[in-house]
């Protein structure tokens, strides 16, 4: 870059000064001659005379004006020079293209370069490439490694302008590049003192025991003490193991903390704890399983406890045996793979009864709202809530904004011929006008705001009661005053049926409000064949006595011609993606409902033999919906998990926005491949 260097300004007014004055000393010349001619021809004499001599000692004296100049400037620079060069932080200038144009001593020790090196930085370090130090802007930084040391580069950006501004002396003509000041940081020991303060801070866990009671009543007296004292050893054991400290708090429940160095080597072998667990064996017929809770990445250890609380509750809410991790927003499931075992206890259901009475009771007005594209399930659940409401003398309204096909011959029947309200039934925008603070708003069969008929009631009143049989994810309804999540049950109306009986004496109800009841059970059951337990048949036989009656449900819940020709072109379709997954697609222009007709189609594949797992796409309102089933091998709700849905461990889904079918079909069948190579899916 060529330079051209001129003075200017003060420099060049103090030099050309004596010059000046010869001009002032004619001004002052011309009145002389007014008053005497002899005195202004000796003043015009002296003036001629310092002009001549002004004019040869400006020419003599100004080269050597000029060198001393020069040689100032150039001690100074060697002083600057001198300083950089021996600067303790490795330091080089780059040209416009990333050329090495010098490099002080530092650097050349860090990089074991010769002073006179002089080609790319690239050939140094590969991340600074010319286009980047083209685009660099100003202090840019770049972390690189540099054998078995660690640095942090800076960019700096140096215009020469900003070398050599515009000022009083001189001025600089520039051809529009720049120089770039490259620094390494040497961060090596820093990272070392982070990695080891991150790897030595304390974690918090809690480990409650899921089936407590439930194991006890199923070995002899004599041997509940043996099998609490296995079960604490095996706790104390692992955790010791990993240098924790572990306090039994309750009975059941467990408090640790352990450093946050053993944490990846517990995800590294997915907690065994929850296996080993499982073999304690001293006449028990059912198995010990555990669930935990870690909390960590918290600013404090209270707020890592309060992440460890939110996540056991979080496992509780999925069922069970397995362990959630939450580290800040970041949300991660291990184990959760075996059969949820139905429990007997009632308590709950009892429990939750007598909450619901006491908060619908305050208010006035209840909305009751289901997921969206409702279900047998959600319906029937919204129809148990009115009931309860209608004990009370409460008004009771249902969101539903849309009605399937295997919907419409239940909801037809709650007309106001049959002497129901005309506005039992509402849509979204009505709820919006309709609900205020003081307005209870009931979420039944989804645990998701995102998923509900009207996510914006939500926000609209701080009275809200979340009834499900769904696990929980991590998106869940905020700050409800009452949550009952139960994912052993096999459907939301089996709990809302058990809760009904506690909730007052001899409620009635009408024949096709236990129907509507009685068909969310069936449904969400497949005909009893699928999650029963004893306390489902229990709620069907309390239906049944209430007027449920088995015919009439199956005639409403019959299929049209058009729907039993979608199925078959699913089964049709059908391929069969490592020996046991059916992968199948819905047509959606064929029929009313093709969400409700993916699912009948993945519960039929499943009577194939091999068939472990079925996935049935469909697209339905710009969005692929998946319906996903299993038998008992494959838990797939971790598999819909992992496209932003989720479920049961048989039964699950997932709703993909933007998204072809052919991309969800490579979607599922990517995650099939990951989980089975690690090792989560057993072939």
């Amino acid at each position: 870059m060529k330079k051209k260097v001129k003075l200017k300004g003060r420099l060049k007014n103090y030099i050309l000064s004596p010059v000046l004055l010869t001009i002032l000393l004619v001004l002052i010349n011309i009145p002389m001659y007014f008053y005497r001619v002899d005195a202004g021809l000796a003043v015009s004499f002296f003036v001629v005379v310092y002009f001549i001599i002004v004019f040869t000692n400006y020419q003599k004296k100004k080269p050597l004006f000029a060198d001393e100049i020069i040689d100032f400037a150039t001690q100074y620079g060697t002083v600057q020079k001198k300083l950089l060069n021996e600067l303790d932080i490795a330091y080089a200038l780059l040209d416009y293209n990333g050329k090495i144009m010098w490099l002080n001593e530092k650097f050349a020790e860090v990089t074991g370069k010769e002073k006179d090196y002089h080609k790319s930085v690239t050939s140094l370090f590969s991340h600074i490439t010319k286009e980047i130090v083209q685009k660099n802007q100003n202090m840019s930084q770049l972390h690189i490694n540099l054998g078995d040391r660690e640095y942090r580069a800076q960019l700096k950006r140096l215009d020469f302008a900003s070398i050599t501004p515009e000022n009083e002396l001189v001025s600089v003509e520039d051809n529009g590049e720049f120089l770039t000041a490259l620094y390494l940081y040497d961060e090596t020991q820093l990272n070392r003192y982070m990695r080891d303060y991150d790897a030595q801070k304390l974690v918090a866990a809690l480990v409650y025991i899921d089936n407590y009671e439930e194991v006890l009543n199923s070995v002899e007296d004599v041997k509940q003490s043996l099998l609490i004292a296995l079960i604490d050893r095996k706790v104390n054991k692992y955790f010791t193991n990993m240098d924790g400290l572990v306090r039994k708090v309750e009975k059941d429940k467990y408090f640790v903390v352990f450093r946050n160095m053993y944490l990846a080597e517990m995800e590294k072998d997915k907690f065994s704890l929850l296996e080993e667990v499982k073999t304690v064996r001293v006449g028990n017929e059912i198995a010990v399983t555990l669930s935990i809770g870690i909390g960590n990445t918290g600013d404090t250890y209270t707020q890592n406890y309060e992440y460890a609380r939110m996540a056991i509750g979080l496992a509780l809410g999925r069922g069970g045996d397995q362990v959630v991790v939450k580290e800040g927003e970041c949300i991660t499931y291990y184990g959760g793979s075996s059969k949820q075992v139905d429990r007997n206890t009632r308590v709950k259901a009892r429990v939750k009864a007598h909450a619901l009475r006491e908060i619908i009771e305050s208010r006035n007005h209840v909305i009751v709202m289901g997921h969206h594209i409702a279900d047998i399930d959600s319906f029937g659940a919204a129809i148990g809530v009115y009931c309860a409401g209608r004990v009370l003398d409460k008004k009771v309204q249902i969101v539903l904004n849309e009605v399937t096909t295997s919907l419409r011959p239940l909801k037809e029947r709650f007309s106001e011929e049959n002497g129901y309200e005309a506005d039992m039934f509402i849509d979204s925008e009505q709820a919006i006008e309709l609900t205020d603070s003081h307005t209870l708003v009931m979420v039944v069969d989804t645990n998701r705001p995102n998923y509900t008929d009207c996510p914006e009631i939500l926000e609209l009143t701080k009275s809200i009661v979340v009834f499900d049989h769904h696990r929980q994810g991590s998106e869940v309804v905020e700050n409800p005053i009452l949550s009952y999540i139960e994912p052993y049950a096999s459907s939301t109306c089996e709990m809302i049926a058990e809760v009904l009986q506690y909730f007052t004496e001899n409620i009635k109800f009408t024949p096709c409000e236990a129907d509507a009841i009685y068909a969310g059970i069936l449904i969400d059951t497949n005909n009893f064949m699928q999650k029963t337990g004893v306390r489902t048949f229990e709620a069907a036989a309390y239906l049944r006595r209430c007027g449920a009656e088995v015919t009439r449900v199956r005639k409403m819940l019959r299929n049209d011609m058009a729907d039993y020709k979608a199925r078959a072109e699913v089964m049709r379709q059908a391929e069969v993606y490592r020996g046991a997954f059916a992968i199948s697609v819905c047509p959606a222009n064929e029929v009313e409902s093709p969400t409700v007709v993916s699912a009948q189609s993945a519960n039929e594949l499943l009577n194939i033999i091999g068939i472990k797992a079925s996935f049935v796409m469909t697209e339905y309102q710009n969005k692929i919906f998946i319906s996903s089933r299993s038998i008992d091998e494959i838990n797939v709700q971790m598999i819909m998990e992992r496209l932003g849905g989720g479920g049961h461990l048989n039964i699950a889904g997932a709703q993909l926005p933007d998204c072809s079918i052919e991309e969800a079909k490579t979607r599922i069948r990517t995650i099939l491949d990951e989980m089975i190579e690690k090792g989560d899916i057993e072939r």
